[in-house]
């Protein structure tokens, strides 16, 4: 089954600018389909060649948890893309924001999706924890079911690992203070109720 996607994942896999790739569809280099909206459509097959399917590609996968650590990501993407390009490998490069902790970020579910669909030969990250503050070891073992190599390039911790930690730490804690300030308001409530009620029934007994 033919796959399609949008400008933005045709522009990260081609590694040019959505602008460059509209100039390539004005002069006829690479076409695209168009939705009923309207939006442009790209074959997988015309982006990777014409042996996408039998020939799998290597994923190298980079996060940092907010758009404030943007040149840690371009770090990342740099050494990423140098390693891969040493090893003269053909790759995709998916660049993420959000923290470690959440589990639906838009380049990790198409990760996983390429994973799924059995289009990954190989996964490069810097570090694992790129992929997941906890839990990166399901993704590893997906890449194990799935036959795909794991390449990890720093086994130690990367420069930003602190400061990435710190942000999910403090995501932890608001979260855990949000629930629990609202347990408290729920049962702060109920008590107010209970003796509101209390209250009438004394004074109608006045």
């Amino acid at each position: 089954m033919e796959r399609y996607v949008s400008i933005g994942e045709a522009a990260q896999i081609k590694g040019v600018s959505i602008d460059t790739l509209r100039l390539w569809e004005e002069k006829g280099i690479l076409v695209a389909a168009r939705t009923e909206g309207g939006h442009r459509r790209y074959k997988l097959s015309d982006l990777l060649g014409a042996n996408y399917n039998t020939d799998k590609k290597t994923v190298a996968y980079a996060r940092v948890s907010s758009h404030d650590q943007k040149a840690d990501l371009e770090r990342q993407a740099l050494v990423l893309s140098a390693h891969c390009e040493h090893q003269k490998y053909n790759y995709i490069l998916i660049q993420d924001f959000g923290s470690g902790l959440n589990y639906k970020k838009k380049g990790l579910r198409k990760l996983i999706d390429l994973i799924l669909s059995e289009e990954v030969d190989r996964l490069v990250v810097t570090n694992k924890d790129r992929l997941l503050r906890f839990g990166s070891e399901l993704i590893f073992g997906l890449c194990e079911h799935f036959g795909v190599e794991v390449t990890i390039l720093n086994k130690k911790e990367d420069a930003s690992f602190e400061e990435d930690l710190a942000s999910d730490v403090l995501e932890i804690i608001t979260v855990f203070s949000a629930r629990l300030y609202g347990s408290r308001s729920r049962k702060n409530q109920k008590i107010m109720e209970n003796l509101v009620k209390a209250l009438d029934s004394q004074n109608k007994l006045d």
